[in-house]
């Protein structure tokens, strides 16, 4: 190694070309070069990685256009061959031959000649929609109300004992008492499914929130004054994603289970439900060549709370922060 001192004079070189004046900037020197993140990016990336998310996502955005367009754009009539000879309880190959090649006779006629497979999207759409608000409200009071009762200790001793009432009352039973005390209409069935129905998820969200509270960035927060409220929901909620996501999952066909529970049952929705129209194609289900019109509705309500759940499902999983990797 030469550790021979260098007379820069000796290279032959002016000031100016050996030495340049470096500008310091400060708010440049901040800048982050890394390429920006986007979360939710992430999570689209991370879900369509997967074919079979995919083919899921098809099959719900189908189940939603025959849902809400459908029956918008074809209207649904209950009694529309009730006076045409030879039209009622028809399979649907005797519908064909009747009517003609149609979609709205692929699954034959019911009762009154009416087509079964309008019959079933049209419950489709009650049920679906019921499903939906009862999840809305329940997800939405359940999660705010269990991130402050899992990160507050004093509001923990009062909805522990609260939760200790009211969870302990069969679910089913208080939904059948307040069926039968209102008129059973879809705002009552609303009512019933959420006036009670997000305790359950509030003590599962307690219970997550528990697990994490005590972290170090939330005790930091805490010192330097921040209230409970803003720290359960800037710093805590937007950690506990997926685990919401999939909670969701889980929500979302347990209400169409309920409906349709409880109109087999005689106790659902005085509107034509896929719950009211497996009820009332009891009889049929033992009839023979009358099958379609008892096992459309249950094979619909079925095939719906099923995609649901495994797209939710899916989607929990793609919003773990550790699939992104």
């Amino acid at each position: 190694m030469n550790n021979e001192m260098i007379n820069l004079d000796d290279l032959g070189l002016s000031e100016e070309e050996l030495f340049s004046k470096f500008d310091h900037d400060s708010l440049e020197a901040e800048k982050i070069t890394a390429p920006r993140y986007s979360y939710w990016q992430s999570v689209f990336r991370v879900f369509f990685r997967r074919k079979t998310n995919i083919v899921i996502l098809v099959l719900f955005v189908l189940i939603m256009l025959f849902t809400y367009v459908y029956p918008s754009v074809v209207p649904y009539d209950a009694y529309e061959n009730l006076m045409t000879e030879g039209a009622k309880h028809l399979n649907p190959l005797k519908a064909i031959n009747k009517f003609g090649f149609s979609l709205k006779y692929i699954l034959g006629t019911g009762s009154t000649g009416n087509s079964t497979f309008q019959a079933v999207w049209y419950g489709a759409r009650i049920s679906v929609s019921l499903a939906f608000i009862c999840a809305a409200i329940n997800m939405t009071i359940g999660v705010i109300l269990g991130a402050v009762w899992g990160f507050s200790k004093k509001f923990d001793a009062f909805m522990t004992e609260v939760y200790n009432v009211i969870g302990n009352v069969p679910y089913v039973l208080l939904i059948s008492v307040l069926v039968l005390i209102f008129s059973p209409t879809f705002w009552t069935m609303v009512f019933a499914l959420t006036v009670t129905g997000w305790i359950g998820i509030a003590y599962f969200i307690r219970t997550q929130v528990i697990i994490i509270r005590d972290r170090e960035y939330n005790l930091a927060s805490k010192c330097l004054g921040t209230g409970t409220f803003k720290i359960a929901m800037k710093n805590i909620l937007p950690f506990m994603t997926s685990v919401i996501v999939t909670q969701l999952a889980t929500e979302l066909p347990s209400y169409i289970s309920y409906e349709v529970f409880l109109a087999y049952i005689g106790m659902g929705l005085s509107d034509m439900s896929l719950g009211r129209l497996i009820y009332s194609a009891e009889s049929a289900m033992v009839t023979a060549g009358w099958e379609f019109e008892f096992w459309s509705p249950v094979a619909l309500s079925a095939f719906i709370t099923i995609v649901l759940y495994v797209v939710g499902q899916n989607l929990g999983d793609a919003s773990d922060p550790r699939t992104h990797m």
